[in-house]
């Protein structure tokens, strides 16, 4: 079910408000009082793992409006307190099926504010083993699990977006074995590349909508938010990640690929304090193999990403 936690400045629910309070944000033509043109909210899918933690931080950092959905309510709430003072708003829901899609589209509809993008973070089971060695029915839940929701999502939100009639974003956020295997990892690698065509088919058809539907693919692990020592300073973290999709949401970049798959360049350039350079851009393939486990458990971080309610890895 979905539950609309609330405005995490003011206490006030936003999903959901009523049309006279939507219509006190007007969003076309507008100004805002302290910066100008007011900016348009971004939903964050599986906004409570690290690269969807990334996300929402990259987009409040910048001033833009947030809408967080998460299925965990206790890992909701740490967010509302890490951005007590910020425009966002969290929304807790578990996204499996269809159904799941169109009540999370219902909830932005009412609403009434055009959105900026959708950034999809959501992340399932590692699918640890070698596909030789398990039923034909593991590698079905593990699409059920991992690959399908991002469809649940993506074909009720897509049409949302084009219902603004504005040029709108998709972004998927992928990861290792959408172009090769990982060794061990057969059922996630099956997943991965199901992913990456997925994206592929929805940016050809998002067209017809005004809807412009990519992937980030990430072929390193990531960094997590807290310091660990097996951590190398070139993998990136959640927040470069979620800067880089900012950047393919605002389309602010000159020369960006409109193409459906992105590659996340490795971040050569690091500020003094251990803060990142935002810089990364569409690149080749990786020369190097990164640790696939480290990678996909930095990914999950939290929890799983509201795809699965069982064991976190």
């Amino acid at each position: 079910m979905l539950l609309d936690i609330g405005k995490l400045s003011h206490g006030v629910g936003s999903v959901g408000r009523s049309r006279r309070a939507a219509a006190d944000r007007p969003t076309v033509g507008s100004k805002s009082p302290a910066d100008g043109t007011i900016k348009t909210p971004l939903v964050v899918l599986g906004a409570t793992g690290a690269v969807g933690r990334g996300v929402v931080r990259a987009a409040l950092e910048v001033g833009r409006p947030v809408i967080a959905v998460a299925r965990n309510l206790q890992q909701l709430e740490q967010l509302r307190l890490e951005h007590g003072g910020a425009d966002a708003s969290v929304l807790a829901t578990t996204i499996a099926a269809d159904a799941d899609g169109a009540r999370l589209a219902e909830m932005l509809r009412r609403d009434g504010r055009p959105l900026a993008g959708v950034v999809d973070a959501m992340c399932g089971d590692q699918g640890r083993g070698r596909l030789i060695d398990h039923p034909s029915e593991v590698l079905r839940r593990t699409l059920d699990d991992d690959l399908l929701p991002h469809l649940a999502a993506a074909r009720h939100l897509i049409p949302l977006l084009a219902e603004a009639r504005r040029v709108g974003s998709y972004v998927f956020i992928g990861g290792p074995g959408t172009e090769a295997p990982w060794s061990n990892y057969g059922f996630r690698s099956v997943a991965a590349a199901g992913l990456r065509m997925l994206a592929c088919v929805l940016h050809d058809e998002g067209r017809s909508l005004d809807v412009r539907v990519q992937m980030l693919s990430i072929g390193a692990p990531v960094r997590g938010e807290t310091p660990c020592a097996h951590h190398c300073p070139e993998w990136p973290s959640g927040l470069a990640i979620g800067r880089r999709a900012l950047q393919l949401i605002d389309r602010d970049r000159p020369g960006e690929s409109a193409g459906p798959v992105v590659r996340f360049a490795r971040l050569a350039v690091h500020n003094e304090g251990g803060v990142e350079s935002a810089t990364a851009a569409t690149t080749t393939k990786g020369t190097s193999l990164p640790d696939v486990r480290s990678f996909l458990k930095a990914l999950s971080f939290i929890d799983r990403n509201e795809v699965d309610a069982d064991d976190t890895p």
